[in-house]
């Protein structure tokens, strides 16, 4: 049976294989890697660590305040635990767009941000089929929880993506949601585990799998939607509350797009990619 396979947190990217090569080239969605320091050019937008979870929303987002301040951010996607050891490490960045709210508090008690944060998304996860995935496609309307809990218990189910619980808050969701299914022991074998969430819908794209838990924002995505998805009830994980968080030597762009996140139109492009959004602020 095939093991559980993570991939190895890095600096630098990996020789990806022909036919991952040529996903990444053909989707944002993929753009996963964070940039070292040393390649951080100078007089640029700001450097922006983002949860994978958020890569067509984010992207969507910079578009928008480009277009409105003819600033352009510089979108570094990754696992949160692994954007937050950057950081640690002394990475560049200014603004740190997590998916949960532990990564920007362990930052900030380690002295690295220049507050506390706040929260500006609440996300949800899907179990997403590819397509031509033997797996019984979930029905238009019923219960998800038993259409879910169907699939994964399919006989043809070989394989099973989802990120790494270890540094990835969605990957922690994913397995919350097996254990709630009393599923975690009789899968466990079965997994693949992606560094973050965009590797783990690259194992999807590719036909590697035949299911993955992925964020919803990730299920309703352009480059996935030849598959199939349904939601998993939100009570089945711990809530994924994203907090955002200044870092220390923030510039004054990075201010702005931080105040950007939080206003109607960056408001609209999340929630149009399926994340619940806290309070407007005045």
């Amino acid at each position: 049976m095939l093991g559980a396979v993570a991939a190895t947190p890095s600096l630098t990217p990996r020789r990806p294989s022909r036919r991952a090569a040529a996903v990444t080239l053909a989707t944002g969605l993929l753009a996963t890697l964070a940039l070292a320091p040393s390649s951080v050019p100078a007089g640029v937008g700001p450097l922006v660590a983002v949860a994978a979870n958020l890569t067509t929303a984010a992207e969507a987002i910079a578009r928008a305040f480009e277009a409105d301040t003819g600033i352009a951010p510089r979108l570094s996607f990754g696992s949160s635990g692994n954007l937050a050891r950057l950081v640690m490490r002394g990475a560049p960045y200014e603004l740190f767009l997590s998916a949960d709210e532990d990564f920007p508090r362990r930052l900030q008690a380690a002295g690295h941000t220049l507050d506390e944060g706040v929260r500006y998304a609440t996300g949800a996860l899907a179990l997403y089929l590819p397509p031509g995935s033997p797996v019984a496609p979930p029905p238009v309307s019923g219960d998800s929880g038993a259409a879910i809990t169907t699939a994964l218990t399919h006989p043809g189910l070989r394989r099973l993506a989802m990120a790494n619980p270890e540094h990835a808050p969605y990957g922690r969701a994913a397995r919350e949601t097996l254990e709630h299914l009393k599923l975690w022991r009789a899968l466990e074998n079965r997994l693949v585990l992606g560094e973050n969430v965009a590797q783990s819908a690259r194992f999807a794209l590719t036909g590697d799998v035949q299911a993955a838990l992925l964020p919803l924002a990730l299920a309703l995505a352009p480059e996935l939607s030849g598959g199939r998805h349904v939601d998993v009830p939100g009570h089945w994980h711990a809530p994924l509350h994203q907090r955002m968080v200044l870092l220390k030597g923030a510039g004054a762009a990075a201010r702005r797009f931080h105040d950007y996140m939080l206003g109607p139109v960056a408001r609209a492009i999340l929630a149009r990619h399926g994340y619940g959004l806290p309070p407007a602020r005045d």
